[in-house]
């Protein structure tokens, strides 16, 4: 009689409480569930959704692992392989997927290979060729990749509208030609320490990939106003990093003052802003909730009563430490001006 009743409680209950849990659980957990039981494995095995993701961050022998679950029917709908920061991931396991001509992820939408140092152009061509239909790929500081990178990204993946290059310093201004000529749907780009742009390629990008929503440009010092200027046709922009944007000027940050869908705005350390640039955002970006002029001498309370009046309850987070011109203020005195203010970073 128990033994009955544990099986049927095997075979009824559990595959419903993993129907119900498998959801909530992150998936190196649930891979460790497999194991448990020949009912747990039938279970969390059947449940779609949970293999849609493929999950080797930070893990050793990535590259092993990942030829081993793409060799498994429950990971034939992927949609996202995360390797970000993952050990022992090569050219040659890409190659290997790719010459065995038996695994092709159609559903693959994202593909995180952040900081995969061993990874070269010839590991990126031959890892799109595998997803033709990838919309976001992520190749953060891997500084070996060159313009060759974005030649078999734009050759293989057709539909990118997420794509991040931070910290790729060997990307030069063909490379952000064939990215702006291919990929004008592109929604998210984060291009921050791509120090071998120039103005002329950027100016390409924002005038070709007008549907930008995203936009990071964290430490470049050597753009323009020539460039920065185009930003302000970024109708859809929500998001824009310019931290350390040294020869951005009021007239370059009046221009962007255009782009009223504006939520996020870093100009830290941009020395050569003053209180009119920052007024004429104040007065075009009343979405604003986070603005971070962090180290700019030139900006006084003239910029604060702006601000005040034109995005008082959309403003949540406001960073003017080392801006030396604002006096400060007591958090009473801040709450009236920014009644939604929960984050106000002021100079010693």
């Amino acid at each position: 009689m128990a033994a009955a009743a544990d099986e049927a409680w095997c075979r009824e209950t559990v595959p419903r409480v993993m129907e119900l849990v498998s959801p909530r659980l992150p998936q190196r957990d649930a891979c460790a569930l497999l194991s448990v039981s020949p009912w747990c494995h039938r279970a969390l095995a059947a449940n779609p959704k949970l293999w849609e993701v493929l999950d080797l961050h930070e893990m050793k022998k990535a590259g092993e692992r990942l030829i081993s679950a793409l060799t498994l029917a429950r990971y034939r709908h992927l949609k996202v392989v995360n390797l970000e920061f993952a050990q022992d991931i090569e050219d040659r396991h890409f190659l290997h997927l790719k010459e065995t001509g038996a695994i092709l992820l159609e559903e693959l939408e994202l593909l995180n290979l952040n900081a995969c140092q061993k990874i070269s152009d010839t590991g990126i061509g031959a890892a799109t060729s595998l997803c033709p239909n990838l919309r976001a790929l992520s190749i953060y500081w891997i500084v070996g990749l060159t313009d060759a990178s974005i030649e078999h990204a734009v050759k293989n993946c057709k539909q990118i509208i997420d794509l991040n290059l931070s910290g790729c310093k060997n990307i030069s201004d063909r490379g952000i030609q064939l990215v702006a000529d291919n990929y004008q749907g592109l929604q998210k780009l984060d291009i921050t320490r791509c120090i071998k742009l120039t103005d002329d390629a950027l100016q390409k990008v924002l005038e070709k990939c007008s549907a930008l929503e995203s936009l990071n440009m964290y430490a470049l010092s050597s753009f323009t106003d020539k460039a920065y200027t185009k930003i302000g046709y970024l109708a859809n922009l929500t998001f824009l990093d310019l931290c350390g944007a040294q020869n951005l000027t009021d007239d370059g940050l009046s221009s962007i003052s255009r782009c009223g869908s504006l939520t996020y705005l870093n100009l830290s350390w941009c020395v050569r802003v003053t209180d009119v640039g920052v007024v004429a955002i104040a007065q075009g970006c009343r979405s604003l909730e986070l603005l971070s002029l962090f180290g700019i001498l030139g900006v006084t309370d003239a910029c604060l009563e702006a601000l005040s009046k034109s995005c008082p309850n959309s403003l949540t987070t406001l960073d003017v430490n080392g801006c030396t011109g604002i006096k400060r203020r007591s958090r009473d005195d801040l709450i009236q001006l920014f009644p939604r203010l929960s984050c106000f970073k002021v100079h010693s």
